[in-house]
C-alpha cells in the first residue's frame, strides 16, 4: 500500500501566499489612508514635551506662596524690523523685554527680564488674546533679578494683543491641600455616583427586557418570536449609538450636568446589559425549566423558579462589571456636558492648565484601579457562591 504524501503546512500552500499578498495590499493602502508617519513621533516630540511634563506634575498640594507676574506685549503680524538687542531699562521696576514685538507663529525671539525678584524660579508662558496660556519653560533669576531665554512663537498664538508672561513664585509658609485637589475630589465622587445610578437604572430596565430577548424562552410561538426580534433589534440599535452622542442629546434635553450623563449611560448600558443578560438566559440548563413546565406552571412561574435562580449570580456579576465600565465612560461623557470629572478635565485642557489636568487624570486612574479590584473581588465571590 503506497504511503500517503506528508501533510503540507498551511504556510507552504499557494493560497497562503495569495492571502498574504492581499493582506499586504490592504495594509499598505491602510497605512497611506491613515497617514501614518512614525518619524513625526521623534521629530515633533519637543512640541508635546512641556505638556507631558506638566501632566506628570499634578497639582496636589500647595504652599503659602508669593508670586510676581510681569508681561510684555507681542502682536501677531508681519515683522517690520529685524531682531534688536535689548538694553536695560532706566526704571527700577520689574520689566520684561522682547527682541521683537511683532511676528508670526514659528518665529524665534529672545525674552529678557530686569529687576525681578532675585534668585527665584518661575515659569514663562505665552498668552494669546483669549487668555490661553502655553508653557514656554522654566526660568531662574540671578542676583540682580534678571534672566534671558530664547523662545518660539507657539501654534496657540491667535488674536491681538499677545503676551509673554513670566510668573515667579516662592514659598512663604506651610503646605496644604490644593484647591485643585479639593475640586477634583468632589467631582470624582460625582463621577462614581453617576456611574452607579446609570448602572442601577440600566439593570432594572435590562433584567426584565432580557427575558423578552431570550431565544429559548420567546420563540416557541409566533407572537413571542415577533417580540424577541423586536427587543433584540432595539438592543442592537441602542448599542450602535455611542454614549457620547446620547450625552449631547440629553444635555440639550435636560441641560448640562450629571443628570444628562446618567441618562446617556443608562440608556446605552440597558442595551448592552440586555444583550448580555439574554445570552446568559439562553445558556441555562433546560432541565429545571422543562420539569417546572411539565407540572403545568405558568410562564411567569417558570421564569421565577426555573430561570431566575440560574442567572441571578451572573446578572449581579455583569452589573458590577458594567459599573466599572460606566465610571470610566463617564469621564468622556463629561466632555460634552455630562457632568463628573470629565467636565473639569475638559475645561483645564482647553485652558492649557495641564498641572490641574494631571490631578484629574491621577484621580481617574486611582478610582478605576480601586474600582476594578473591588468589582473583581465581588464578581469572584458571586461566582463562588453560585
Amino acid at each position: 500500500m503506497p504511503t500517503p504524501p506528508p501533510h503540507r503546512p498551511f504556510y507552504t500552500r499557494t493560497k497562503f501566499f495569495v492571502y498574504l499578498f492581499i493582506a499586504v495590499i490592504v495594509y499598505a493602502y491602510g497605512w497611506r489612508v491613515t497617514e501614518i508617519h512614525p518619524s513625526s513621533l521623534v521629530k515633533d516630540f519637543h512640541l508635546v514635551k512641556p505638556l507631558v511634563s506638566a501632566l506628570l506634575q499634578p497639582d496636589l498640594v500647595t504652599f503659602e506662596t508669593e508670586r510676581q507676574t510681569t508681561e510684555a506685549d507681542f502682536f501677531l503680524q508681519e515683522a517690520t524690523s529685524a531682531e534688536s538687542a535689548i538694553t536695560p531699562p532706566d526704571t527700577q521696576d520689574p520689566v520684561l523685554n522682547l527682541t521683537r514685538t511683532r511676528g508670526q507663529v514659528g518665529d524665534t525671539l529672545t525674552v529678557r527680564g530686569f529687576h525681578l525678584a532675585p534668585n527665584r524660579t518661575g515659569k514663562l508662558y505665552w498668552v494669546n488674546a483669549i487668555e490661553q496660556e502655553y508653557p514656554l519653560g522654566e526660568v531662574a533669576t540671578d542676583n540682580d533679578g534678571g534672566f534671558e531665554k530664547q523662545i518660539t512663537v507657539p501654534p496657540t498664538a491667535r488674536g491681538n494683543p499677545q503676551f509673554v508672561r513670566v510668573v515667579l513664585t516662592w514659598k512663604t509658609g506651610q503646605w496644604h491641600i490644593s484647591e485643585t485637589l479639593k475640586l477634583t475630589a468632589g467631582k470624582i465622587v460625582e463621577t462614581l455616583f453617576l456611574g452607579l445610578m446609570a448602572t442601577t437604572f440600566a439593570v432594572l430596565l435590562a433584567a426584565p427586557l432580557s427575558f423578552l430577548g431570550a431565544r429559548n424562552l420567546m420563540t416557541r410561538r409566533a407572537p413571542g418570536t415577533a417580540i424577541y426580534y423586536l427587543v433584540r433589534t432595539g438592543f442592537n440599535v441602542l448599542r450602535a449609538i455611542e454614549p457620547l452622542i446620547m450625552a449631547i442629546l440629553f444635555a440639550v434635553w435636560v441641560g448640562i450636568g450629571p443628570f444628562a450623563g446618567v441618562l446617556a449611560l443608562a440608556l446605552h448600558s440597558t442595551a448592552a446589559l440586555g444583550k448580555l443578560f439574554s445570552e446568559q438566559i439562553e445558556s441555562i440548563d433546560p432541565g429545571p425549566v422543562e420539569a417546572i413546565t411539565a407540572t403545568g406552571a405558568r410562564p411567569l412561574q417558570v421564569v421565577l423558579y426555573g430561570v431566575l435562580p440560574q442567572v441571578l449570580p451572573q446578572f449581579l456579576a455583569l452589573g458590577f462589571y458594567r459599573w466599572d465600565i460606566n465610571v470610566r465612560m463617564s469621564t468622556i461623557i463629561g466632555f460634552v456636558g455630562g457632568g463628573g470629572i470629565g467636565f473639569l478635565l475638559q475645561q483645564w485642557i482647553n485652558l492649557l492648565q495641564y498641572n490641574q489636568a494631571g490631578t484629574a487624570l491621577l484621580a481617574i486612574a486611582v478610582v478605576v484601579i480601586v474600582l476594578d479590584m473591588v468589582s473583581a473581588k465581588v464578581r469572584e465571590r458571586i461566582t463562588l457562591a453560585s
